[in-house]
């Protein structure tokens, strides 16, 4: 699965490429970024970090830790 993911708020471009049961976690892991501290959106709308990647483009948003 290939997957473009941009950070928000400085709209880096990250380019996963996984496995087909991949989830948004796993691929938050595999770049060193915290999925507790992001929130993803796929046309708006949010995805929770352990659906399996099945969009082409989503836009990760930095958080802070809730700690």
């Amino acid at each position: 699965m290939l997957c473009r993911f941009t950070l928000i708020p400085d709209n880096t471009v990250l380019i996963y490429r996984g496995g087909p049961d991949d989830t948004y976690e796993a691929a938050l892991l595999s770049f060193g970024i915290n999925p507790d501290t992001t929130l993803i959106f796929y046309q708006k709308k949010s995805l929770p970090q352990d659906k399996k990647i099945e969009e082409e483009e989503v836009s990760i948003f930095l958080t802070a830790s809730r700690g």
